[in-house]
């Protein structure tokens, strides 16, 4: 018996048109009326997510959200922090100069406000701004507080120079870091406790949720811990294939509702 679900929300929570559907939205509220949680697992803030979760209803303080891809879960009334794992100053001076390096562009996100060092701030930093609802800040390297607890970075660019930049980030920083790609021109950079695939287990643990009872539902390579995980892994119809290569089933695309087909079918 399923007792909690994780869904991830851009390409699978939220349809072609970045929009919940109302199917989906039925699906998820009759399940959570059964008693079974709904926690929305994505890369964004909680900024970036509350709007949803007001449409959702899940706002009470047992409903949960799981964060920057992983690195943060936490009550979504009270925001009490269950589990956060984070990144300090001297990693973000390893990575604006790795940046530097390779040529692409960064930003770095803490749980209230985004920063960018590029003068010429990446469209794509102004695009990750707009869908999280965080303020974002231009900040020289020198600027930034010595004491800032940082939740995630990105690199993010055109995906072909993303992609040519990929291949040449040192093995000691693949060793060192969690990268995921979460879309063509994110690539995300955590702690590496920081997973969605982790975050679920440390929640479902606190819950008293056995894994067998837990379902987990994406589309990307961000998605792929939680997957592999969650005792009913799904991967979306829309999903990348090395995702629907490693889960236990495939639903419909989020065109076609696929969330709501899979907690009806499989939950």
């Amino acid at each position: 018996m399923i007792k909690l679900i994780a869904i991830d929300i851009d390409g699978t929570l939220l349809n072609e048109h970045h929009q919940l559907a109302d199917e989906v939205k039925l699906a998820l509220q009759k399940k959570a009326k059964e008693g079974v949680k709904i926690v929305l697992c994505t890369g964004r803030p909680i900024l970036g997510v509350q709007n949803y979760l007001d449409e959702l209803g899940f706002t009470g303080e047992d409903d949960y959200v799981i964060t920057f891809n992983g690195a943060l879960a936490q009550k979504v009334k009270s925001k009490e922090i269950l589990a956060h794992h984070t990144l300090t100053i001297a990693d973000y001076y390893k990575m604006e100069r790795l940046a530097l390096e390779l040529g692409v562009h960064m930003h770095t996100e803490t749980t209230e406000a985004m920063y960018t060092s590029n003068k010429d701030i990446s469209k794509y930093t102004v695009i990750e701004s707009g869908m999280t609802n965080m303020p974002l800040h231009y900040c020289t390297a020198e600027e930034m507080d010595r004491d800032m607890i940082i939740s995630k970075m990105m690199f993010i660019d055109d995906p072909a120079i993303l992609d040519a930049a990929i291949p040449h980030i040192p093995e000691k920083y693949l060793e060192e870091y969690e990268f995921v790609k979460s879309m063509d021109f994110f690539l995300e950079i955590l702690n590496k406790k920081a997973t969605k695939g982790n975050a679920l287990k440390d929640l479902a643990e606190q819950l008293g949720i056995q894994r067998e009872e837990v379902m987990a539902i994406g589309d990307n390579m961000n998605d792929m811990t939680m997957i592999e995980y969650a005792g009913v892994g799904v991967a979306m119809g829309n999903a990348v294939p090395e995702l629907k290569a490693v889960a236990d089933q495939v639903t419909k695309t989020n065109a076609e509702n696929g969330v709501a087909y899979a907690v009806e079918t499989w939950a």
